[in-house]
């Protein structure tokens, strides 16, 4: 909102420094500033309510140290993390842009559905809280939405043969241009199109169209390519959210590791979107989508914000309300700039903590087939509750994790050039 407000002053009054909201560092920076204030400040009296309310975390006794004292800790602080990112984005994000208007949508519904678990979970006294078809359900309705919209709306485009040419100057006042506006003005040639293509990592030709996969399909292509779009689109939504939900399991690990993956996602949403940094890195442009660095920077100063009360010893802890909306909106926004197949790379911990869950269900299953009893892999799964099982602390684990994102972080912005 302030976006237009700041717009009309510039343009009808001519007042000083009201420009200044055409540049996207200069909101993106308003925005994470704006994030964690709220997150600092709403946080404290949120938490409060909560403990008034006597909303706490019914915890189940699995055998861990320390684990007694986190029970009546205050969930449900994912609504702390939500407001601190919705509300930044509203003040200085184009409202008008499909991508936002999309991150919003997965902010919201995710939200809903993560706040239904936990109400039941709470006032409702059932630890299973929502059952997990009605869950599938409600992200199974998310990625319809969102793939249709990425699917169908005319605004959704790359630019195709975008280039700029090297004689081309791509500086203001020996400062290179960082604003997405300025730098199509400069120089974009191309024409916008649209396209199910995405990125592959790693390889030099590094664009796959997902359309080749049905090339055999004929006449029946223009049914089968929307519906394997949105059946990807479900999959990579249901997953991640998924993800980052198992891994919200000890203090500060999934907000300290979303906000590595929000952070590694902006520097590729602002590459992406700007035709000279696109150009240079010989990589997809996707007009518009720099936008979303905005919103991503709310993102990472809700998660960095809420780990000011949400690291051990954990005060407050963000319940289904934030780890299926965490998730959600890595998922999204990673489709939404073409790096969805980067997300094993990117989510690699998110992923590990997915498996680890799976592999011990399933062994557990098989063996109790064939041998009569269960038998297990991991002393506990997810990872997390193996490391604590061996006897390292919380804040050990939580660090170590950290480590591992950020050198995943690292290795997928490195695959902007490595090929």
């Amino acid at each position: 909102m302030l976006y237009y407000l700041f717009e009309f002053l510039d343009k009808a009054y001519d007042i000083p420094g009201a420009g200044v909201f055409r540049f996207l560092s200069f909101r993106a920076a308003m925005a994470i500033i704006t994030s964690l204030v709220i997150t600092l400040f709403l946080g404290k009296r949120i938490i409060a309510l909560l403990l008034r309310m006597q909303v706490g975390e019914t915890i189940r006794d699995l055998g861990l140290d320390g684990q007694a004292k986190k029970q009546g800790t205050p969930t449900m602080g994912g609504l702390i993390i939500i407001a601190a990112i919705l509300i930044p984005t509203f003040l200085f994000t184009k409202l008008d842009n499909v991508y936002i208007i999309t991150m919003i949508v997965s902010v919201i519904w995710l939200g809903i559905i993560g706040f239904v678990d936990d109400y039941i979970k709470v006032f409702k006294r059932d630890k299973e809280g929502l059952r997990a078809k009605s869950k599938l359900i409600g992200q199974v309705g998310l990625g319809v939405i969102i793939g249709s919209i990425l699917y169908f709306n005319p605004n959704v485009v790359v630019r195709e043969n975008s280039a700029v040419e090297s004689s081309v100057v791509i500086s203001q006042g020996g400062n290179i241009v960082d604003d997405i506006n300025n730098s199509e003005n400069i120089a974009s040639i191309g024409v916008n199109v649209k396209s199910t293509k995405t990125t592959i990592p790693f390889f030099k030709n590094n664009e796959f169209e997902y359309a080749d996969l049905i090339g055999w399909a004929g006449d029946h292509k223009s049914w089968m390519l929307p519906a394997l779009f949105i059946l990807m689109v479900i999959f990579i939504v249901t997953a991640v959210s998924n993800g980052a939900n198992i891994t919200d399991g000890i203090d500060g690990l999934a907000t300290g590791t979303s906000a590595i993956v929000g952070t590694t996602l902006a520097v590729f949403a602002y590459v992406s979107g700007n035709t000279v940094f696109a150009s240079y890195l010989n990589i997809m442009y996707i007009p518009n989508t720099g936008e979303l660095m905005v919103f991503m920077s709310a993102f990472v100063g809700a998660c960095v914000g809420f780990l000011w009360y949400n690291s051990y010893p954990a005060q407050v802890f963000m319940g289904d309300t934030g780890s299926l909306a965490l998730g959600g909106i890595i998922a999204v926004f990673a489709i939404a700039i073409r790096k969805e197949l980067l997300i094993p790379i990117i989510c690699g911990v998110f992923l590990v903590e997915n498996l680890s869950v799976m592999v011990q269900v399933s062994y557990f299953k098989y063996t109790r087939k064939k041998y009569g009893e269960g038998r297990r892999i991991f002393k506990m799964s997810p990872l997390h509750h193996h490391y604590q099982k061996l006897g390292y602390h919380e804040s050990k684990i939580v660090t170590r994790f950290w480590i591992v994102g950020l050198m995943l972080a690292v290795l997928s912005v490195v695959t902007l050039k490595l090929r």
